[in-house]
């Protein structure tokens, strides 16, 4: 709501029809629909651009959504408003970048859509009546990360975000006015000042474009450099090349504590098939190796036992390294899906280091 000059959505999916807030809509207040909220946005702002970007293969979604479809014809006949539907990537891959981009000066990158079955509060409770689909019906507990930037590490995500806008056959979009007001949100207070972060990216070979792997690096660097623990939370563990990477630290006299957070079972019947029985390879191939029980897989629950569903992508290495993104430890986030991770290394040394807080 504090954007002036442009708004950038990148997602794998966008569902016009969910509610922003648990809560009955305020008298004069925008609308709690993603669909109506994008409209108020543009009209109450003249001259603010929107662009919506989100995987094509995942517009089929939208057919068997209502109301979907009119809110999508009242986009796209608002002059303010434009959605594309991104197909640049190879058969077979997907659009799984997850940025908010605000005026080129404040931006989000994580884990979650803005679609159905993500909202969710950091309590996960039992039978949470605010938890449910447009269609009413309910879903179960969702965990998820995202990380929010501002000033240089936003202008970075907006570079990337309108390469990728033009990529999926957009027209070249030029940067934002720089101005001196944040749009960050007065309601949330920032954990770390002045730190450089680092932007990992995932990207298969398509036309032109060379493929990008990045975040494969990143992940087996950070493997390898781990000295005391890796805590990680992850929609999946199925990644051939990361658990090698694991069991080669597991095989030292002294290994790190690898602890892994994921979900009881993948979604959905064929992720279940494919990600699942991969994962429990995978385990199996660790605990060989894993002569003094370093390593664990961990399923999070309810209070009365209801399996919360991780769709968190977090690493945190030796607290000094902190990582939020969108990309999953599988073969698809590694090499084929378009992805995008934020990084913060504290053991850097140009990181200018904060005076500690003093506690009253």
């Amino acid at each position: 709501m504090n954007a002036k000059q442009r708004i950038m959505l990148i997602g794998w999916d966008f569902d016009t029809r969910i509610s922003l807030v648990r809560k009955r809509k305020e008298r004069g207040g925008p609308p709690n629909r993603l669909g109506d909220f994008i409209i108020w946005l543009a009209d109450r702002t003249p001259g603010l651009e929107i662009k919506l970007l989100k995987w094509n293969f995942g517009a089929l979604k939208m057919l068997g959504r209502g109301s979907t479809l009119i809110d999508l014809a009242k986009w796209a006949m608002h002059s303010q408003i434009e959605m594309k539907l991104d197909s640049a990537h190879p058969f077979g891959c997907s659009h799984h970048q997850k940025i908010v981009v605000i005026d080129d000066k404040f931006a989000v990158c994580g884990g979650i859509d803005m679609t159905s079955d993500r909202w969710d509060t950091s309590d996960h409770l039992d039978d949470d009546l605010r938890r449910k689909r447009p269609n009413g019906k309910p879903y179960g507990p969702w965990h998820d990360v995202t990380m929010l930037v501002e000033n240089e590490a936003a202008a970075a995500l907006a570079s990337l975000a309108r390469l990728r806008w033009e990529r999926a056959g957009g027209a070249p979009i030029e940067p934002c006015t720089p101005i001196a007001a944040s749009p960050w949100p007065s309601s949330v207070q920032a954990d770390y000042q002045f730190v450089r972060l680092g932007i990992s990216r995932t990207r298969a070979k398509h036309d032109d474009c060379p493929a990008i792997s990045e975040i494969e690096q990143l992940f087996l660097e950070h493997i390898a450099r781990a000295k005391r623990f890796i805590y990680a939370e992850n929609q999946y563990f199925a990644s051939r090349k990361v658990a090698e990477a694991i069991a080669k630290r597991m095989a030292e006299s002294d290994p790190p504590e690898v602890f892994i957070v994921t979900s009881e079972s993948a979604d959905g019947w064929l992720e279940q098939k494919a990600m699942d029985s991969a994962r429990a390879r995978l385990v199996r191939s660790i605990g060989e190796k894993d002569i003094n029980s370093r390593f664990s897989i961990n399923i999070p629950y309810t209070a009365n036992g209801t399996p919360i569903y991780v769709h968190a992508k977090l690493m945190i290495i030796d607290d000094e390294v902190l990582r939020v993104g969108s990309a999953n430890m599988n073969n698809r986030s590694l090499g084929l899906d378009s992805e995008c991770d934020v990084s913060l290394d504290a053991a850097d040394p140009a990181i200018p280091r904060q005076p500690p807080k003093l506690l009253a």
